[in-house]
């Protein structure tokens, strides 16, 4: 299974009150925080809401 790294590329001040929820449960706070993370349902689920204001970068290993 792949792993993916999720960067937050635009800011959350204009996001809707969800989406910020969505972004602080991956832990992205700031621009430029990232995580890595195994692909999986849940996160997939995750990276649509927050799909406009996130960087997806499949990691092979």
């Amino acid at each position: 299974m792949a792993n993916v790294k999720v960067t937050l590329v635009k800011s959350l001040i204009g996001a809707k009150p969800n989406q910020k929820t969505t972004a602080k449960s991956l832990g992205l706070a700031k621009i430029g925080d990232f995580i890595v993370h195994a692909e999986g349902d849940v996160l997939n689920g995750k990276i649509k809401v927050i799909s406009h204001l996130v960087k997806v970068e499949k990691i092979e290993g």
